[in-house]
């Protein structure tokens, strides 16, 4: 009887109250999601786990998944986050989003032991380096022969001079925390060829950001 008092005074509402309460919003998500899912619907396998490294708020993990029903999206990020990407993912209500989980690039176990592909947008600046490097030596453990890993992001580049808004932009990342920054895309490239990635393109974005991603060989 208790119960049954209980669930009649249960609203609906509340619940979506408390994911909004709980949803982070990220302003630089909002205005590239749609200059990135072309090139993901390019770059990504017409099937299986694509595992979201640094799902940052979640906005990325419930637009993408309900573009590419056909891939199972499987969010992670630091503990401190997974609230708001799990507040994202309930109200997108997409039976191919999985439960949000905690993978810390600095600690050696990771929750997820394979994926088809990888996708990791805006996080190699913001990580220290020796986190760029456990990425990808993550990303080797854990992906499939013939899977893809993508990035997005700002890269510098030794062919050429780095662009002024990304010069500006590694001042601030740089004045935030000593050890994020822009990264070099040869040293990253060197990353990826040490854990059998062989590089697919790198594509020009707007607002000087890349899309690169690589496929992992047989």
């Amino acid at each position: 009887m208790l119960g049954g008092r209980i669930w009649e005074k249960f609203d609906p509402t509340s619940l979506n109250l408390w994911n909004d309460a709980l949803k982070q919003f990220s302003p630089s998500c909002e205005h590239n999601k749609d200059d990135i899912l072309p090139v993901l619907t390019a770059a990504l396998p017409r099937s299986g786990v694509v595992l979201e490294i640094g799902s940052g708020t979640g906005q990325h993990a419930a637009y993408f998944s309900a573009s590419l029903q056909h891939l199972v999206w499987q969010p992670t990020d630091l503990a401190c986050n997974l609230p708001s990407i799990r507040a994202w993912c309930a109200e997108a209500g997409l039976a191919n989003i999985r439960s949000a989980l905690e993978l810390d690039l600095l600690r050696e176990h990771w929750p997820v032991s394979s994926a088809n592909a990888v996708v990791c947008i805006n996080t190699t600046h913001i990580v220290s380096w020796l986190g760029v490097q456990k990425l990808f030596a993550g990303v080797g453990r854990v992906l499939a022969p013939g899977g893809v890993m993508f990035v997005y992001g700002a890269y510098r580049y030794a062919s050429r001079p780095l662009e002024p808004s990304n010069e500006e932009f590694d001042r601030w990342l740089k004045a935030r925390d000593a050890v994020s920054g822009v990264r070099d895309f040869e040293a990253v490239n060197y990353l990826a060829a040490a854990n059998r990635l062989q590089l697919v393109e790198d594509r020009a974005m707007p607002g000087n950001n890349r899309s690169i991603w690589w496929r992992k060989a047989a």
